[in-house]
């Protein structure tokens, strides 16, 4: 397709005339910063030609002339801050069109219905969002011409005038069937043919070099100079980006209104079913990752499997939860990650940036950094953090009893009765308040997470939960003593329960009534109801266990 695709729609029109709107305040910081220099050619002009003449228009001329001269010098550097600036690149896994035939040929025929221009390119991101990308800028074909995708992939420089990039959220190609995906891209590769119209491309590179020079602006600045040219540039930037964002605003909802018109045409039915299957996916990806990659994260593991992992979590709450019951039904057909040539490496590539994006781990994989499948996922990360967890508990209970400066006392041994009885009938939050010190203690003592200069500036941080507290880790601690004393006394093993994590199986069943229990304990300090629960699993508190 070389055609624009824009057609009549209303959407589009609109995206349009926003588009000139953001144009417009361009053109009027570019006729300000002329303005000076403009009334400085008039008055040497009129000196020339004898039309003025005295000292005092000799005074007039030349310091309009310097000040025109030095408003073209402060325009200069804002239009070089705004050029250079490299605008915010999303962190994704790229798949060349070798790793993924059918996917290329899906899209273009895609594209080929809608009659809008192919995406340039195809990346996946960890994430259950589908948009397309900008990435001609020449900051970014560089860094493409350079280096290598996390699939070993040689980049390839893109020319300016390249299509957007689709990224596509790489949960959607294990969970939703062929079918489904399409439906679902339907409206974001309609979304290629706004974005060839000229006007809205302008207004789009002009705002995202804005908000790029922004970001450079707030950023650390190394010398003197630099700070002082930032610092005008900053205000400046901010300045004309507030007078074009409301009009940038309405221009993406009106491509938005654009794409999704034309889309109609494309497998309109199905994506109103498909859609179903986007909030699906989203729930069962954030319990994925927050119930059970986080703690294999916390352990120096990363699972390489996450978005296969996803499809057993949906089948998992589809069991579950009467209101998805039918969607495992649709596993029979073929799924979307078949259009891969090598799932297996685009999984775990995107499983590997899953894990630098949302814990801030290494880029790769090392000694301390080492990837875990979900066979070994119970005994590498699960059996590993509990007996970890136990292992602290004992050591601030060893270090609780010591007087400042002397010398420690001889460790008891670490029983669960021993945890029992200093917490029945007393205020845990000293004990809690231990471990959150012990915890941020090993944290700081651990390798530094990536800064921003290793990183570069395409693979910020984004916590999936706020720090624990005292109370929750002192809650996870206790939990952890009694899985390994189950484990060690009663003839329990550690499980994967893919919707919450790490779980305790007794006799191949899930216990999931400890919690309540331990809480109990924690809160009211009544030890009761988890002494039965002990009771019953067959738990013998007094036997020391095995810790890490």
């Amino acid at each position: 397709m070389s055609g624009s695709g824009m057609g009549g729609e209303a959407g589009a029109r609109s995206a349009r005339s926003r588009a000139l709107a953001v144009l417009r305040v361009r053109s009027r910081a570019l006729a300000f910063a002329l303005l000076p220099a403009a009334v400085a050619v008039v008055l040497l002009v009129a000196d020339v030609q004898g039309r003025i003449d005295g000292r005092g228009w000799d005074t007039v001329r030349w310091a309009v002339t310097g000040a025109a001269a030095v408003v073209l010098l402060a325009a200069a550097a804002v239009t070089a801050v705004i050029v250079r600036a490299r605008p915010a690149l999303s962190p994704t896994v790229e798949l060349a069109e070798s790793s993924a035939p059918d996917l290329y040929r899906l899209v273009k025929d895609l594209a080929d219905r809608l009659d809008v221009p192919v995406p340039s390119a195809i990346a996946l991101t960890p994430d259950c969002d589908s948009w397309l990308e900008d990435r001609t800028h020449p900051a970014h074909s560089v860094r493409a011409r350079l280096g290598q995708g996390p699939l070993g992939i040689p980049g390839v420089r893109r020319r300016t005038d390249a299509a957007p990039v689709l990224v596509i959220g790489s949960p959607f190609l294990w969970w939703m069937r062929v079918g489904e995906l399409r439906a679902i891209l339907a409206p974001v590769v309609a979304g290629t043919g706004p974005s060839a119209q000229p006007d809205i491309a302008s207004a789009r590179r002009f705002v995202r070099g804005l908000d790029a020079a922004v970001a450079v602006t707030s950023g650390p600045r190394a010398g003197r100079g630099a700070r002082l040219v930032l610092g005008f540039v900053g205000p400046v930037a901010r300045l004309l980006l507030r007078g074009c964002r409301a009009h940038a605003a309405e221009m993406e909802r009106g491509v938005a209104a654009a794409a999704s018109e034309r889309a109609q045409t494309v497998d309109y039915g199905l994506r109103i079913v498909a859609q179903e299957q986007v909030g699906l996916a989203y729930a069962g990806w954030d319990r994925l990752l927050t119930r059970v990659a986080l703690p294999a994260w916390r352990m120096g593991r990363w699972p390489s499997r996450l978005d296969a992992g996803v499809v057993s979590a949906l089948t998992e709450l589809s069991r579950r939860d009467r209101l998805a019951e039918g969607f495992a039904s649709r596993l029979g057909e073929r799924p979307a990650c078949d259009l891969l040539e090598e799932p297996g490496a685009a999984d775990e590539a995107a499983s590997l940036l899953a894990a630098r994006l949302f814990h801030g781990g290494p880029a790769e994989p090392g000694p301390d950094w080492s990837p875990v499948d979900w066979q070994h996922y119970p005994e590498e990360v699960v059996d590993r953090k509990w007996r970890a967890e136990a292992a602290r508990l004992h050591r601030v209970l060893d270090g609780m009893g010591t007087r400042p400066g002397a010398e420690p006392a001889a460790a008891a041994a670490p029983t669960l009765a021993r945890v029992l009885d200093h917490l029945a009938g007393q205020d845990g939050e000293v004990l809690a308040a231990a471990i959150a010190a012990a915890v941020a203690s090993e944290e700081a003592a651990g390798p530094p997470l990536p800064s921003a200069d290793v990183w570069g500036d395409s693979v910020p941080l984004f916590p999936l939960q706020p720090p624990r507290t005292g109370r929750e880790l002192l809650a996870d601690h206790v939990t952890a003593m009694v899985c390994c004393a189950a484990v060690d006394t009663a003839g329990a093993a550690p499980g994967l329960d893919w919707l919450d994590g790490p779980a305790l199986l007794v006799d191949g069943e899930r216990k999931g009534d400890l919690g309540s229990r331990v809480l109990a304990l924690l809160e009211e300090g009544d030890a009761e109801p988890l002494r039965r629960w002990l009771v019953g699993v067959g738990v013998r508190a007094e036997k020391p266990v095995r810790l890490v």
